[in-house]
C-alpha cells in the first residue's frame, strides 16, 4: 500500500501542541493535516468528518488523562502514532494498541515515517522507549541467534500488527499449528519470552521498523 498524500488527524488536549504539530508538518509534501481535535471530543465524529489515514496523538507532559481516550479510540479502527514525554507511560500506551511510539521532540521525518508505517499496519517504536517494554525495564543487547526465514518474517510482521495465531493462519493460508511453530521459532531466535518482547526486539533489530 502506498500513500502519496497521507492524511493525519492531530489529537492533543493542548491547543498549542496541536498548532505546533500542524506547523511542523505543514511543509511536508507527503502528508496533510486534515483535522485537529482534543482528546475529550467525539473522535468518531472527527474520523468520519476528516477521513484521516492515521491519528497523531500528543499526550502532553501528563499522559494519564488521555490514555483512556486513546484506548477507546481503538474502536474507530484508525491506527495511532503517539508522542510521549518520557518513558514513564510506555507500557500503558503500548497496551492501548497504538502502532507508533515516539518521543515528543521527534522531528517531522520521524513522525511521517512512523505514520506511514502505521497506515500500513506496521509498528514503529523509538529506540529510547523500547527498554520500558522489556521485563524489568532492561533490554539485553539486540541479537539474533540465527536469521529469520522469509516465512518467519511474514509471521513476525503479522505479530506486530496484533493478529492472533488464527488470524495469521488465515492471512498466510497455513494451519494454526504451523503458525505456532513459526512463532516459537521466532521467539527462540530473538531470545524473547513473549510475543510483545519478540516485536520489541525485532523493532530494535530493524526487522519491522520503517
Amino acid at each position: 500500500m502506498e500513500f502519496r498524500d497521507l492524511r493525519l488527524l492531530i489529537v492533543a488536549d493542548d491547543p498549542l501542541a496541536r498548532t505546533g504539530l500542524a506547523a511542523l508538518l505543514a511543509e511536508r509534501p507527503d502528508c496533510t493535516v486534515v483535522g485537529q481535535a482534543a482528546g475529550d471530543t467525539d473522535l468518531q465524529v472527527e474520523v468520519e468528518a476528516y477521513r484521516p489515514d492515521v491519528a497523531l496523538w500528543d499526550l502532553g507532559w501528563n499522559p494519564t488523562p488521555m490514555l483512556e481516550q486513546l484506548a477507546d479510540f481503538r474502536d474507530t479502527g484508525l491506527p495511532s502514532v503517539v508522542l510521549l514525554p518520557n518513558t514513564s507511560h510506555v507500557e500503558e500506551t503500548w497496551a492501548t494498541g497504538a502502532l507508533g511510539l515516539l518521543v515528543r521532540d521527534a522531528d517531522a521525518d520521524k513522525i511521517v515515517a512512523a505514520s506511514l508505517a502505521a497506515a500500513q499496519g506496521l509498528v514503529t517504536i523509538d529506540p529510547t522507549l523500547t527498554n520500558s517494554l522489556m521485563p524489568g525495564g532492561q533490554t539485553p543487547p539486540p541479537t539474533l541467534v540465527e536469521p529469520l526465514t522469509p516465512r518467519e518474517l511474514e509471521v513476525l510482521q503479522l505479530l506486530a500488527e496484533g493478529l492472533p495465531n488464527k488470524g495469521i493462519a488465515r492471512q498466510l493460508d497455513i494451519s494454526e499449528h504451523t503458525v505456532k511453530f513459526h512463532v516459537n521459532a521466532i521467539m527462540n531466535k530473538l531470545e524473547a519470552q513473549s510475543r510483545t518482547e519478540a516485536v520489541v526486539r525485532a523493532t530494535q533489530l530493524g526487522l519491522i521498523l520503517l
